[in-house]
């Protein structure tokens, strides 16, 4: 590289060194020219090709890695689903590839590629040799104006216009604000470094102000002591320490990196290992890596100006790829108005501590920071999950008009705070909701629900690294019920597994659950960890000490589980008994019915139970066989099917009876219109979302039971009808709001 060669002399001799070292056939060198991936150096493929053949972003194996800027390491290229043959080049013969993007300034602008005619995949060492290469190289290729220029900006002059992004909800709400970037682009401009020593002392120093940076967040954070965002700090400060991960760093100076490559070095390593688990948890805890990556590189650079540090002038959205949960802490939340991320996901750690600042978010907004610049007015609906950039004067008049039109409604819902939902015909409906947060009780009181029909246990298990300790979740359950006062709390019993995994038992859930909402969880997890459930039923038992203990056990699929998991807690009550310890006034034991089968032996298993919850999220995919999480199911997945009601009607009438509290805890109850048809089947408790318990009460206020139980039969009776259309109509005819 130092050489007075000409460019292409030199990658001409760099694919011949890295061939020879790693013993590979081939070495080639792809490089982005004019939108398109060019052959520039090759040892072991036709030299013909070189400057001739060219394939589009995402074409063939090279075009893949440069898409989504990813390793790929293959013993059988031609297995791959992308494999693409190009006579041209010769390369038939040759049956591994390993190859990895170049990227420079964030951009994927090339591939430095290796093959050989023996099937066999790359050691891991050779793998990372390969990646310090590419970033090496992209510095001489960039300087060298081998490259495609970057427009500038990153924004062409042509997006002036109003956009609007779709995206996923993380924290719904609305927001308006100018778009503020959390963070400028940093750019490594020295890859070599001179004196390694002096490299590796910039690091150390580094690390020691982030470390202090991360203990000073996590004393001055603003919700008070012991919730569920101070559990998501602990976890992150936990990975601010790691030993593990300086040393890579380390690893990296040693083989001649400056500090700042060396933390993005190991970095890109991290991100690219990460894209071969398929596993949503560590997606998050990477994210939460990424942060303290890019915090550590600011530091080393010096620079250290984040959108946080300069202050927020005015009402902002904040515009991220991704954020960390430390990060948002760092922004003042009278100003922040809400968050929109390019990446994010419902379980990540920073979702958590934006719920508790009251902050909406928007997930996965694909592209959205190529699409505004600086200071562009964006209207932000987490409700709807879209943002509006730039909006016309139009538009903006009606957010504000929809704006303006949520805060009376939320007033008018607030003023039912103390009122009891009775309906037209003086019947009292139950009105709870559900939680998983201790910071989720303060809606008892701003709502006046009922009490928490539902409190997902499983949230505390999930933001933790390690198995929760008895201690925490005893001091967790007794929290949510002095915050709860005299109103029932119903704790469903840990709900990991499946979809919701948790790192320490990964291994065991991933092996086998390739279905994983009708897979090792929920229950069927717990009694087979007995440990597990035992540790869980002490905390309760302990922390319900002289008072009422609801116990709900989910995803109940046959008698037998619901019998052993009572036996768990009855165990535990007599251990308890022995040491003298102060017991619960009373316990009573309930179930979820998610399963369907469950329908069919409720004639057993009605005479042991106190309550019994449906959860209409999970059984009706199951009724329908319609993932939930499937956008082209949307449509099959529809509470007002004839099939759904029906079912829930016979598991009402299943009921009658029996002494026990029947009611219903999911999406379902919070929604108006299915609300009402909920109550014309027979339902009388809803456990629901914060949000909805005004809009519900008001609802059940304008309602006859006998009108809308006579209409519902009725309707149910002729399933050629669209039950849809006439409960519409039937509201409207009575002047009840079904929006």
């Amino acid at each position: 590289m130092a050489s007075r060669m000409h460019a292409q002399g030199k990658l001409d001799r760099v694919v011949e060194i890295i061939g020879e070292s790693l013993d590979s056939e081939v070495c080639s060198i792809y490089l982005l020219r004019e939108g398109m991936l060019e052959l520039y150096a090759t040892q072991g493929l036709n030299k013909s090709a070189v400057h001739v053949t060219r394939m589009a972003i995402g074409e063939g194996l090279t075009g893949t890695l440069v898409q989504n800027v990813e390793t790929l390491n293959l013993a059988e290229a031609k297995a791959h689903p992308d494999f693409q043959y190009r006579p041209e080049t010769g390369e038939d013969k040759f049956h591994s590839f390993a190859g990895v993007p170049i990227v420079y300034r964030e951009r994927a602008v090339g591939a430095l590629n290796v093959q050989h005619v023996e099937p066999r995949r790359y050691e891991d060492v050779e793998i990372e040799a390969l990646q310090t290469t590419a970033m090496v190289l992209s510095e001489l290729i960039a300087n060298a104006g081998l490259i495609d220029e970057e427009e500038t900006g990153g924004l062409s002059e042509s997006l002036t216009g109003m956009q609007t992004v779709a995206g996923l909800a993380l924290v719904k709400g609305l927001g308006s604000g100018h778009a503020v970037f959390h963070q400028p682009r940093i750019t490594i401009d020295q890859v070599m470094a001179e004196d390694i020593e002096a490299e590796r002392q910039r690091v150390y120093r580094a690390f020691d102000k982030m470390r202090e940076q991360i203990d000073n967040m996590a004393s001055q954070a603003e919700f008070g002591v012991g919730g569920e965002h101070e559990e998501v700090l602990k976890t992150y400060k936990m990975f601010a320490y790691d030993e593990g991960w300086s040393r890579r760093i380390n690893e990296a100076i040693d083989s001649g990196l400056t500090a700042e490559a060396a933390i993005e070095r190991v970095q890109q390593r991290t991100r690219m290992r990460m894209r071969e688990i398929d596993d949503p948890l560590l997606m998050d805890r990477m994210h939460d890596l990424e942060d303290l990556a890019n915090r550590l590189l600011r530091i080393v650079s010096g620079q250290l100006g984040t959108a946080a540090s300069q202050g927020l002038r005015r009402d902002t959205i904040l515009l991220a790829k991704n954020l960390g949960p430390a990060e948002l802490l760092e922004y003042d939340k009278r100003r922040l108005k809400g968050v929109i991320l390019e990446e994010g996901s419902l379980t990540a750690h920073v979702v958590i501590v934006a719920r508790a600042m009251g902050v909406p978010v928007l997930g996965r907004a694909r592209g959205i920071r190529g699409l505004v610049r600086e200071g562009d007015e964006i209207l932000l609906d987490a409700d709807h999950a879209t943002a509006t950039i730039r909006p016309t004067a139009q538009v903006g008049v009606a957010f504000d008009d929809r704006f303006a039109r949520s805060r009376e409604k939320q007033a008018a819902y607030a003023s039912l705070r103390d009122v009891e939902p009775f309906t037209r015909c003086g019947t009292r409906i139950q009105v709870m909701l559900n939680a998983g947060l201790r910071d989720d009780m303060s809606a008892l009181a701003m709502t006046g629900a009922d009490g928490v029909g539902l409190f997902r246990t499983e949230f505390q298990f999930l933001v933790s690294a390690t198995l929760p300790q008895r201690d925490r979740q005893t001091r967790l359950y007794r929290d949510v019920l002095d915050a709860a006062g005299e109103k029932p709390v119903i704790f469903r019993t840990v709900d990991i597994g499946g979809d919701k995994a948790v790192p320490y038992l990964r291994d065991e859930v991933a092996e086998f659950d390739e279905n994983p909402a009708m897979g090792w969880r929920a229950l069927r997890l717990a009694l087979e960890r007995e440990g597990l459930l035992k540790v869980q039923a002490r905390a309760l038992l302990e922390a319900s000490a002289g008072r009422q203990l609801y116990v709900m056990f989910p995803m109940v699929s046959e008698p037998w589980e619901f019998d052993a998991a009572k036996q768990v807690f009855e165990d535990q009550l007599s251990y308890l008994k022995t040491r003298k310890k102060i017991l619960p006034e009373s316990i009573r034991y309930g179930a979820m019915l998610e399963v369907p089968a469950l329908a069919e032996v409720l004639d057993d298993l009605l005479p042991r139970l106190s309550f019994l919850s449906i959860g209409t999220n999970d059984l009706t995919q199951f009724l329908l066989a319609a993932d939930r999480a499937n956008p082209k199911l949307a449509e099959r997945y529809d509470w007002l099917s004839h099939s759904i009601l029906r079912f829930l009607r016979r598991i009402q009438l299943a009921t009658v009876g029996y002494d026990v509290d029947l009611g219903v805890c999911g999406e379902m109850g919070g929604r108006r219109l299915d609300a009402l048809a909920l109550l014309g089947i027979g339902y009388r408790r809803l456990s629901i979302t914060p949000a909805a318990i005004g809009p519900i009460k008001e609802l059940v206020r304008k309602v006859d039971l006998k009108e809308i139980s006579e209409a519902m039969n009725t309707w149910l009776a002729d399933p050629s009808l669209n039950l849809r259309a006439e409960l519409e109509s039937w509201a409207r005819e009575r002047d009840i709001d079904i929006d």
